[in-house]
């Protein structure tokens, strides 16, 4: 008997869409015929996305738009021309287009080739592709992780095709055979906007790691936080703003990948008495990357409330915290403040609006390094109990299963 075929569709590498991943392997395990389509942009994800690929249950197929692999260079060319011509017209005029967020053609194209029973669409373009499956009778789920039409600082909104952003998620709420997300909040939200059934929220938390080795004592605290781009709206200004008024003796390690001038711009507001207490890490591969978030104490969940998006999602950042035993302070974002509800005694939500009162709230976190302990060992434990991939696994293949069966999902699944 042949196996049920899943498209599961993205735009980038495996390596920078965890959540994507995780949907394929679990899938992969539960005996499905999987294949993930994506969009090749980004070469030093390729040597991270080879080892993930290794021995994995589901193959991967891409739409290049990096020359050298087996696309023809005349394709990749005018692909990545088609694109640059879309943000020219996005930037100097009051055309928006889907075209300008990546390769939506081409990807559409691809994804038509592709027999599936399920369709399953993640991000920007792959959800306007999947829009389109729909009109072709192809069956479509859609995963909404984050709220594009209500993402990003405005100045970064100006030239985005909002209109057509607002048209693809509203269709897809109400059409979809399942639509998922990532809160509670935010699948109240998409809602309360769009109408059809609300969005079933799997978290993006990942598989427990191992156990966590006890946090040393007697050494300076070390707050993390991390992303794949350190840039600015992100809340890491504010808190550097804080962190330099601290009293108590703390270290700030940040992990992720530099926009332009950015970094230098931050190493040039911290005084020389900070310095050496200011330390910047290159992205890890995502295989690392638990293990060099459980080296440090406090993991840092700054998003900024004012960015709806920002304020009513989850990230992966704090769940990750959770799992690698770091005791939490978060801003107050409607996100954020579901999971510290779940076990208060794992962090704090703060604001970033008066450095002095941070400075003061930073310094008392840290100061009590029995109740600094007693966080750490709350904030594995939400993992064990809420947070972790072991919880929305189960939940993920019942959905999958009943939209292969034509069902529809239960408008109370948690």
């Amino acid at each position: 008997m042949s196996r049920q075929k899943i498209l599961i569709i993205s735009n980038g590498p495996l390596c920078r869409n965890p959540r994507v991943y995780k949907e394929a392997v679990t899938l992969g395990h539960a005996g499905y015929d999987v294949t993930v389509l994506t969009v090749r942009n980004h070469a030093p994800s390729e040597a991270h996305d080879a080892v993930l690929l290794k021995d994995a249950l589901f193959r991967r197929i891409t739409v290049d738009m990096l020359p050298g692999f087996s696309t023809p260079r005349i394709r990749v060319f005018s692909r990545r021309v088609g694109l640059w011509a879309a943000r020219k017209l996005a930037r100097f005029s009051a055309l928006r287009s889907i075209h300008s967020l990546g390769p939506a053609t081409a990807l559409l194209q691809e994804a038509r080739r592709q027999e599936a029973g399920l369709t399953i669409v993640h991000n920007e373009i792959a959800h306007w592709v999947g829009l389109r499956l729909m009109e072709d009778g192809r069956p479509v789920a859609a995963d909404i992780e984050d709220w594009h039409s209500e993402d990003l600082l405005p100045a970064d909104r100006e030239r985005r095709p909002l209109t057509i952003l607002r048209q693809v998620e509203r269709t897809l709420l109400q059409r979809a055979v399942y639509t998922t997300t990532t809160s509670q909040a935010l699948a109240a939200a998409l809602h309360t906007r769009y109408g059809g059934r609300q969005p079933v929220v799997l978290s993006n938390s990942f598989p427990l790691q191992p156990k966590i080795p006890a946090k040393e004592t007697g050494h300076i605290p070390a707050f993390f936080w991390f992303s794949q781009t350190l840039g600015p709206g992100r809340g890491l200004e504010p808190f550097l703003a804080a962190w330099m008024r601290m009293c108590q003796p703390s270290r700030l390690v940040l992990l992720g990948e530099s926009a332009q001038g950015f970094v230098q711009k931050l190493r040039a507001s911290v005084p020389d008495t900070c310095q050496a207490r200011l330390e910047l890490l290159d992205l890890v591969p995502t295989d690392e990357l638990p293990d060099v978030i459980a080296r440090h104490d406090i993991g840092l969940a700054l998003e900024l409330a004012d960015i709806p998006n920002r304020d009513l999602t989850i990230t992966n950042k704090i769940l990750q915290y959770l799992n690698a035993g770091l005791a939490i302070i978060a801003t107050d974002t409607r996100g954020q403040r579901e999971v510290l509800a779940c076990n208060p005694a794992a962090g704090i939500l703060v604001s970033l609006d008066d450095p002095e009162s941070l400075a003061r709230r930073l310094d008392e976190f840290i100061a009590d390094r029995v109740s600094l302990v007693a966080r750490q060992q709350a904030a594995r434990q939400l993992a064990v109990s809420h947070y972790c991939w072991e919880q929305e696994a189960p939940k993920l293949t019942t959905l999958v299963a009943g939209a292969l069966a034509g069902t529809k999902p239960n408008q109370n699944q948690k």
